[in-house]
C-alpha cells in the first residue's frame, strides 16, 4: 500500500529517529512555527484532524492553507470555528452485515463502470479496508456443551452465498482483507489485533511516513478504538465505500466537548456502571455531531479496556466519538495485547515529539466541559428503552413497576401456565440474561467479575432460572483463552453461560428463539418480558420479538439477573435464591471483591495470549477454508440466490449528473415520532413469513426456518426494501393503535409500506416521510437510507436528526428537512393524508438553505411552512445532483 501525500513537503515535513528507524513526519510544531497558526492549545483529538490536513495540503486533494489556519482560529474562538473541510482516514473497516452490501455495491459499481465504457478495475480500495464477520451467528443452541458447535454449523449453513461472495472480493478487489466468522467482534479484533495508534506507509516516493491511525468503520461501534487513541468512527456503508474509493469525509471542524475525570472507581462497581452514567450525562449535555475527549487526573486510574467501553457507546451519548489521548497506559496495553516493540517505541516518540501525549501539563481549550468524580458511581443499569435511561441499580424494581403502569399500560401479577413446565410466566420476567457485544466482553475486568460471580454461585448451589436463557458470545477467542486458564469458564458452563459463538449474537437482535412454550405464554398473555444484556443497544423490537423491556448491565449484573430470573425482585435488598442447603442467597455472598478480580485479570490475560490468537487471524478454520467460490474481476451473480443480487442503482445511468428536483405533490409514506431509531427503519433481526419480506421469500421455496434476518439478507436489495419501516414496534401515526410497518394506501386502505409505495411509485407519485427529534438514531445502517430511497421517498422531514443517518440520505439521493420556526409534525395538525410540495431546491441552492414548503390539507386548505435543508456541505450538493455519492464516484472513475 502506498500512502499519496500532499506535494508541498517542505512547510512541515520532517524526521524522526526512533532507535535505529528514521521516520518522515509532519510536524504541527513546525506548522505553528511557519505562522499557519497558534495550534498548542487544542485537543488531541482535534489534533489528528489537523495532522491530516497538513499531510494532504497542496496536493490536489481539496486540501488548503486556509484550512489548517482554520483550526488555529478554532482555539482564539473558544473551540468553535465549523468550516468544512476535506478529511481522509487512514483505513476503513467494516463488518459483515454492513460490509457484504458495501461489497456488493463494489460489485455492482465494477458492472456500471464497464457500462459506461470504463475499466472495472478502477473500482478497488485504495486504502487498507479489514472486514470482520461478526454479525451472523445465532444463539440456536445454548446452555449446554454442543451450543457452539451447532451454532456454528447452523452460520455456514445458513450464510454460504454470502460467505461464497465475500471470499471472491477478497480475491477480486487489492487492500481488501476479510477475518473469518468466528474469530471475533470487529471492534475488540480492531483494539486488540489491528489498531496500531501510530500508522505507517511508504509514500509515492518509496518513504516510510508515520502519521496517527484513523479510521471510519461501517458500524456505529467503530468510536471503540478511540480508547487508544485511535480516532474512527460510524459511517454508513455508503460513506464508507466513497471513502475506500479515495473520496475524503466531507465534514465541519467540530467542537470538542472535555469530559474530565476525576477519582477512582470504588469496591463493587464497573466500567459498564461507570458508562451508563457518562452516557446519561452527554445525552442531556448535548453532543450529537461533537468531539468528546476525555482528560483530568481520572484517567490516571483508568485501565485501557474501561476507556475502550467508554469510548464504544459514544453512539449512545450522541457523540461523533469518545476520545483518550496517548499515554503511558496506551503503551501498556499495546504491548500487553503483542504489538511490536518497534511500534510502541514509536507510538511514544511520534506522541510526545508531534503533542499527541497527555502528560501532567495537558491543558488545552475545549468547546465546553462537564465533569465526572468516579468515586460517585454506583451500581447501575439502563432500559427499558433507549441506553441512556439511567437506573441505579437500588431504583430498578420501583422503575419496572412504574414502566409496567406508564409505558406498557399493564397490571402487574398476570401469570401464564407454561406448557410441559411447572413454572408461570408473568410479566417482568427475565427470559434473556446474555453476555454480549464488544462493549463489554473486550474488558476482562467485567468478564473475570463475572465468572467470579458463577463461581461463588455455583459454590453456594445457585443455578440460572429454568426460564432464562442464558448465553456467553466473547469478543474474541483471547477471552475464552483467560476464562479457561482462570477455571471460570467450568464455572459459567455450570450455571447455562456456555459459549455460544464469537459474534455480536444478542445485541443485535441474533438472540435466536425463546423456548417455543414460553413465547406462547407471553403471546397469550401479553406479557412484558425482559432481557438483560451486557451490550450497548436495547431500543424497542431489537433484541427479540418476544421481549419488550430490555436492560443493559455489567457482565456479573447478567449473572446475577440470570439467577434472579425477575426484574420485580430487588437484587440489591432480596435474595437471588436458595443455596443448597435451603438457605436464602444475596447479591453480596457472591459478589467478587476488587483485589480478587485484579489478581486473575493480572495472572491470566498475557501477551502471550494475544499472540497466540492472532497469529493466523485471516486463515480461519477447515469450514472457511473449505468454502468454494468464483473467480474475475466481476461477480456472476447467480439469479437464484436470495441473499445477493445486483442492486439497481446504477442500472441505466447516464454519464453526466443532473439536477436536484423541487419534490412537487408529494404524499404521506408514514408519520413517525421521536427517537425513530435505524432499527425502527431497517430491523436487523427475525421476520415472519406473513411479511412482505417473508412473502418473497416463500415465493422463492424459501421455509420460515430457513429465513434467517434482515441483516444476513443485506446483500439482497430485494428483502431489505420490503423490510424498511417494518420493524415490529415502529408506530406509523397515519394509523390508531397499529403497531408494524404499516400505512394508508393510495385508496386510504391500511396496507405494509412496501406495498403502498409500489402503489404510488407505480403512479409516479413521490412520498415525503415526517418524524420528530433525533430522527434516525443507532446503527451507522445503510440500509436504512437505501430502503428509504428504494421506497420512492425523496424527502425525509423531521424535527432533528442523528449525524451518521442524515449523511446517509444525502449518500443515497434522498434529501433531509428540519422543521423551523417552531413548527412540528403535531403543530400542523398532520394526519398523513396531507400532498406536499417542496420548492427552491432547483438552481443554485446552497448548503443549510431555508426552502418553503407548501402543505395542502384534506379539506383542501393549505399551509406553508419553511424549511431548513440539511444539505450540510457544497460537497454533498454535489452528490445529490449526481444522485448519491456512489454515482459521483462512479461517473468520475468512468471519466478519468
Amino acid at each position: 500500500m502506498t500512502v499519496v501525500t500532499g506535494k508541498d513537503t517542505a512547510k512541515t515535513r520532517r524526521q524522526l529517529k526512533v532507535g535505529d528507524k528514521s521516520y518522515a513526519y509532519y510536524s504541527i510544531p513546525a506548522a505553528q512555527d511557519a505562522g499557519l497558526g497558534d495550534f498548542s492549545k487544542l485537543p488531541a483529538s482535534l489534533k489528528v484532524v489537523l495532522e491530516n490536513l497538513l499531510r494532504f495540503e497542496d496536493g490536489g486533494f481539496s486540501v488548503s492553507v486556509d484550512d489548517i489556519k482554520a483550526f488555529g482560529e478554532w482555539a482564539e474562538k473558544g473551540g468553535k470555528n465549523p468550516r468544512e473541510i476535506a478529511y481522509r482516514p487512514a483505513r476503513v473497516l467494516m463488518q459483515d452485515f454492513t460490509g457484504v452490501p458495501a461489497v456488493v455495491d463494489l460489485a455492482a459499481m465494477r458492472d456500471g463502470i464497464k457500462a459506461l465504457g470504463g475499466d472495472a478495475k478502477k473500482i478497488n480500495p485504495l486504502v487498507p479496508v479489514d472486514l470482520v464477520i461478526d454479525h451472523s451467528v445465532m444463539i440456536d443452541e445454548f446452555g449446554n456443551p454442543r451450543a457452539f458447535q451447532k451454532n456454528v454449523d447452523l452460520e455456514y449453513e445458513r450464510n454460504m452465498e454470502r460467505y461464497q461472495f465475500l471470499k471472491w472480493g477478497q480475491g477480486a478487489f487489492e487492500n481488501f482483507r476479510v477475518v473469518p466468522p468466528g474469530t471475533g467482534i470487529c471492534h475488540q479484533v480492531n483494539v486488540e489485533y489491528l489498531a496500531q495508534t501510530v500508522w505507517t506507509d511508504s509514500d509515492q516516493n518509496g518513504e516510510t511516513v508515520a502519521y496517527p491511525d484513523t479510521l471510519v468503520g461501517t458500524d456505529s461501534h467503530t468510536t471503540m478504538v478511540n480508547g487508544m487513541a485511535v480516532l474512527g468512527w460510524g459511517v454508513g456503508g455508503i460513506e464508507a465505500e466513497a471513502a475506500m474509493l479515495g473520496q475524503p469525509v466531507s465534514m465541519l471542524i467540530p467542537e470538542v466537548v472535555g469530559f474530565k475525570l476525576t477519582g477512582k472507581m470504588v469496591e463493587g462497581t464497573t466500567a459498564t456502571d461507570l458508562v451508563l452514567k457518562v452516557v446519561e450525562m452527554l445525552r442531556k449535555h448535548g453532543v450529537v455531531g461533537k468531539f468528546v475527549e476525555f482528560y483530568g487526573e481520572g484517567l490516571d486510574n483508568l485501565p485501557l479496556a474501561n476507556r475502550a467501553t467508554i469510548a464504544n457507546m459514544a453512539p449512545e451519548y450522541g457523540a461523533t466519538c469518545g476520545f483518550f489521548p496517548i499515554d503511558g497506559e496506551t503503551l501498556r496495553y499495546l504491548r500487553q495485547t503483542g504489538r511490536d516493540e518497534d511500534r510502541i517505541a514509536l507510538v511514544e516518540a511520534y506522541a510526545k515529539e508531534n503533542g499527541f501525549w497527555r502528560g501532567a501539563d495537558y491543558a488545552p481549550v475545549y468547546s465546553s466541559t462537564l465533569e465526572l468524580d468516579m468515586s460517585t458511581i454506583v451500581p447501575a443499569i439502563s432500559g427499558p428503552k433507549r441506553p441512556q435511561d439511567y437506573l441505579p441499580l437500588t431504583n430498578a424494581k420501583a422503575a419496572f413497576a412504574k414502566e409496567m403502569k406508564e409505558t406498557f399500560k399493564r397490571e402487574m401479577g398476570k401469570e401464564v401456565p407454561v406448557k410441559g413446565e411447572t413454572y408461570t410466566m408473568s410479566s417482568g420476567k427475565v427470559v434473556i440474561a446474555s453476555i454480549t457485544s464488544c462493549t463489554n466482553t473486550s474488558n476482562p475486568y467485567v468478564l473475570i467479575g463475572a465468572g467470579l460471580v458463577a463461581r461463588k454461585a455455583r459454590e453456594l448451589g445457585l443455578d440460572r432460572k429454568p426460564w432464562v436463557k442464558t448465553s456467553l458470545a466473547p469478543g474474541s477467542q483471547v477471552v475464552s483463552e483467560y476464562l479457561d486458564a482462570s477455571g471460570l469458564q467450568e464455572d459459567l458452563d455450570a450455571i447455562g453461560f456456555n459459549l455460544v459463538g464469537y459474534g455480536c449474537t444478542t445485541c443485535i437482535g441474533n438472540s435466536g428463539p425463546l423456548q417455543p412454550e414460553i413465547s406462547q405464554a407471553i403471546n397469550e398473555g401479553d406479557l412484558v418480558a425482559t432481557a438483560v444484556l451486557s451490550g450497548n443497544r436495547n431500543f424497542e423490537g431489537r433484541i427479540s420479538p418476544d421481549v419488550r423491556a430490555n436492560y443493559l448491565a455489567s457482565p456479573p449484573l447478567v449473572v446475577a439477573y440470570a439467577l434472579a430470573g425477575d426484574m420485580n425482585i430487588d437484587i440489591t435488598s432480596e435474595p437471588l435464591g436458595k443455596g443448597k442447603d435451603g438457605q436464602d442467597v444475596y447479591l453480596k455472598d457472591i459478589w467478587p471483591t476488587d483485589e480478587e478480580i485484579a489478581e486473575l485479570v493480572d495472572k491470566t490475560v498475557t501477551r502471550e495470549a494475544f499472540l497466540s490468537k492472532y497469529a493466523d487471524v485471516f486463515k480461519g478454520d477447515a469450514k472457511w477454508q473449505a468454502v468454494e467460490t468464483s473467480e474475475g474481476e466481476t461477480y456472476d451473480w447467480p439469479a437464484s440466490s436470495t441473499y445477493i443480487q445486483n442492486p439497481p442503482y446504477f442500472k441505466g445511468m447516464g454519464p453526466d449528473a443532473g439536477e436536484i428536483s423541487n419534490i412537487n405533490g408529494a404524499r404521506v409514506l408514514a408519520l413517525l415520532g421521536d427517537m425513530i431509531t435505524t432499527d425502527h427503519i431497517s430491523p436487523a433481526g427475525s421476520f415472519k413469513p406473513e411479511t412482505p419480506a417473508g412473502k418473497y421469500l416463500t415465493e422463492r421455496q424459501v421455509l420460515p426456518k430457513d429465513f434467517n434476518s434482515y441483516g444476513s439478507r443485506r446483500g439482497n436489495h430485494e428483502v431489505m426494501m420490503r423490510g424498511t419501516f417494518a420493524n415490529i414496534r415502529i408506530k406509523n401515526e397515519m394509523l390508531d393503535g397499529v403497531e408494524g410497518g404499516f400505512t394508508k394506501g393510495p385508496n386510504g386502505e391500511q396496507t405494509s409500506i412496501y406495498d403502498a409505495s409500489m402503489e404510488y411509485q407505480e403512479a409516479g407519485t413521490p412520498l415525503v416521510i415526517f418524524g420528530g427529534i433525533e430522527y434516525g438514531a443507532g446503527s451507522s445502517r445503510d440500509w436504512a437510507a437505501k430502503g428509504t430511497n428504494l421506497l420512492g421517498v425523496k424527502g425525509v422531514i423531521a424535527e432533528s436528526f442523528e449525524r451518521i443517518h442524515r449523511s446517509n440520505l444525502i449518500g443515497m439521493g434522498v434529501i433531509p428537512f428540519e422543521f423551523t420556526g417552531g413548527d412540528t409534525r403535531k403543530t400542523l395538525n398532520l394526519t398523513g393524508d396531507e400532498v406536499v410540495t417542496i420548492e427552491g431546491l432547483e438552481g443554485d441552492i446552497k448548503p443549510l438553505s431555508l426552502v418553503p414548503c407548501t402543505i395542502t390539507y384534506k379539506d383542501g386548505s393549505t399551509k406553508q411552512i419553511m424549511l431548513k435543508s440539511r444539505i450540510d456541505t457544497e460537497v454533498e450538493i454535489v452528490y445529490l445532483r449526481n444522485g448519491g455519492v456512489l454515482h459521483y464516484v462512479l461517473r468520475n472513475l468512468a471519466k478519468s
